[in-house]
């Protein structure tokens, strides 16, 4: 009789690595629970987004031309307000990311003169240029007059008030967080932290807009940064909130009027929201979100048990098994480029898309230097799907998140421990 033993060893994995993976997954299997309620709770919290907003299969219908009057874009915007509490929302197929829908967030709303401060130190390596901080033949915000400052958090990677209170003393109109780690050896910032570091600037400047870049991060708690002060929000809908099924897009929550000076960036002064083409995505998009919960709380899963396993091995991880999360990325530091590919290439050949490909590092645009990237997904790019890279630099720390179910961040685990010993780079004792 066939069991999933037989299948593993006909994916090339030896029982001694299965074996010590389980064990591994046996030592975490109480952190489910309460990953469970939370899926649990905002799976409630988006289906009563949808029954409050009367979403009706009317809404999965689109147009043409203009795109005036189409009554599903407006609904997916009404319940993209609705789950994350926000006066209004932007939610687009034709934002092509999380970079783009950030991108828009800052220029929609910065003014020359007017002063950005992240308090999350450098943000993610793609806005780089976007700011000015590295040199690009398009329009950075710096070119049209933008003052950029940042604070680093601090060394237990929560954030540094005294430096935000003498950083702010300047005038601040701005203030910018990353909830998640990107490429810094860091761990995402929690929601409890995130409350409290508004209310202590809006103490110092009550007028200062805060920006929040929720990648990564969304479903991971019972609320989100909109929901404990942010004034600003964007996501992409290849990650967390599209569920995997979304074929593209981003959104932008918040405040109505920031909504409407980001809208005119997005279309044109004077049009804003009322335009653009959903091109029948509406459907895709409202059930992405749906299942989003549930494939969230997986591929959460799936990065504590990563978290563990390598752990166990001897390396340096981040977040630790045990650390309360905010974002499903994991990173682990192999300290050699051999060992950071070898992963790459094994968590390649765990997916269901192009697992006979072989990833090798390239320059990829928006990035400093080479960077792998193993992401054999049903949407190219996606991050909630089963996926990993890293930049090539030391000290060589790869990064992990996604999976559409914990079955499957699972296998690319174990995928990837198997690659990593089948290439002698790991000796099981």
């Amino acid at each position: 009789m066939l069991n999933k033993y037989s299948y593993f060893q006909k994916l090339g994995i030896a029982l001694d690595t299965i074996s010590f993976i389980e064990q591994c997954e046996q030592d975490i299997k109480t952190q489910f629970n309460a990953i469970d309620d939370i899926a649990e709770f905002n799976q409630l919290k988006v289906l009563h987004a949808m029954q409050e907003n009367r979403l009706s299969d009317i809404h999965f219908n689109w147009n043409t031309g203009y795109g005036y009057d189409d009554i599903g874009r407006e609904a997916v915007e009404n319940v993209y307000k609705t789950v994350f509490g926000t006066e209004d929302a932007i939610v687009r197929p034709i934002i092509v990311s999380g970079t783009h829908a950030l991108t828009l967030m800052l220029t929609g709303i910065l003014r020359p003169k007017q002063r950005m401060l992240s308090i999350t130190g450098r943000p993610y390596d793609t806005l780089e240029k976007v700011i000015g901080l590295s040199a690009s033949s398009a329009l950075s915000l710096m070119d049209i007059g933008v003052v950029y400052d940042e604070v680093s958090l601090n060394q237990d990677g929560g954030f540094d008030e005294t430096s935000i209170k003498n950083a702010m003393s300047l005038q601040t109109d701005v203030v910018y967080i990353q909830r998640s780690a990107g490429y810094a050896w860091r761990r995402g910032l929690t929601i409890d932290e995130i409350s409290n570091i508004i209310r202590f600037v809006k103490a110092l400047a009550p007028d200062c807009i805060v920006m929040v870049d929720n990648c990564y991060g969304e479903f991971l708690d019972y609320q989100e940064p909109t929901e404990v002060g942010a004034d600003l929000m964007a996501g992409s809908l290849i990650k967390n909130p599209g569920g995997g099924l979304a074929l593209s897009g981003g959104y932008i929550v918040g405040k109505a009027h920031l909504i409407d000076q980001v809208a005119g960036r997005m279309t044109s002064p004077g049009i804003g929201k009322e335009c653009g083409l959903t091109f029948g995505q509406t459907r895709p998009i409202l059930q992405g979100l749906f299942m989003a919960p549930k494939v969230v709380s997986g591929a959460l899963k799936g990065a504590i048990l990563c978290s563990k396993v390598y752990k166990s091995l001897g390396y340096q991880v981040n977040p630790s098994p045990n650390s309360n999360r905010s974002d499903i990325i994991q990173a682990i530091e192999f300290g050699s480029a051999d060992k950071v590919i070898a992963f790459c290439q094994g968590i390649q050949s765990a997916s269901p898309i192009d697992s006979f490909v072989t990833p090798e590092p390239w320059a990829m645009p928006g990035y400093n230097s080479d960077v792998i990237m193993a992401a054999g997904a049903f949407v190219q790019g996606s991050s909630i799907e089963l996926s990993a890279d890293a930049p090539i630099r030391p000290p060589y720390i790869a990064y992990f998140q996604g999976g559409l179910t914990y079955e499957h961040s699972k296998f690319g685990v174990i995928k990837s421990l198997q690659t990593l010993r089948d290439h002698n780079l790991i000796i099981m004792r």
